[in-house]
């Protein structure tokens, strides 16, 4: 139960709010303090509006899948410094995973024809 409040369940739980938070409450116009924010998604309004819904749905399944993974700290008896990096490793995999997917959305729903 110690391990219940590790970094990866931590950072779950900010997956999942600001994705929700983002998604009830999306930025409406392009900006560079709040929301999903690159070169992609700030090229016009449309693919800004976009890539705020995709992002933050995404956001909110990996937030759920961390979780997830994040019980394995419960159930199997890591070390701290094990729960540390694994949990590092993961998250840095799944910032990864939500920038690809998202930017490879925008490119797909919007290719110049």
């Amino acid at each position: 139960m110690e391990h219940l409040f590790n970094p990866l369940s931590m950072v779950a739980i900010v997956f999942i709010i600001v994705g929700i938070l983002t998604f009830i409450f999306p930025p409406k116009t392009i900006n560079t303090l709040y929301g999903y924010r690159t070169k992609t998604s700030m090229k016009n309004q449309q693919t800004w509006d976009f890539a705020q819904v995709y992002s933050s749905k995404k956001m909110i399944v990996i937030g759920l899948v961390m979780l997830l993974l994040s019980l394995n700290f419960i159930v199997i008896d890591f070390t701290g410094n094990q729960i540390i990096i694994i949990g590092l490793i993961i998250i840095g995999f799944s910032v990864g995973y939500l920038i690809l997917k998202t930017e490879n959305a925008i490119r797909s729903e919007f290719k110049e024809s």
